[in-house]
């Protein structure tokens, strides 16, 4: 069974940072795209960072220069860094694992805060 966890959201204030992470057990992310996406309530889930199965990564415009996307292999996770976070940074991040051969999979997601 796979499942993808994520961790390291919380409450942080203006200017802060925080790395997330997606941790896998039941596959071998190397052989995944993984997204992160964000979503507020009312508001379209955003994609704010990816990495390819072969090591590349890029991040939305929104965020480009203060979130990073890297992996670690022997660890198959996948992590996050936020840095200089913004209220308008605040929502739910979740990620998602899609393979070539068309299996995806869904962490549960978890809650960033930014707030003074």
């Amino acid at each position: 069974q796979v499942q993808l966890v994520e961790s390291g959201g919380g409450l942080v204030q203006p200017g802060g940072s925080l790395r997330l992470s997606c941790a896998a057990s039941g596959t071998v992310l190397l052989f995944y795209n993984v997204n992160w996406y964000r979503q507020t309530p009312g508001k379209q889930r955003e994609l704010v960072a990816a990495i390819t199965s072969g090591g590349s990564g890029n991040s939305a415009d929104s965020v480009k220069g203060r979130f990073f996307i890297s992996r670690d292999v022997n660890k198959n996770t996948v992590y996050l860094q936020m840095n200089s976070l913004q209220p308008e940074d605040t929502a739910v991040y979740s990620c998602n694992a899609v393979h070539s051969g068309g299996a995806a999979y869904w962490g549960q997601g978890t809650q960033v805060t930014v707030s003074s």
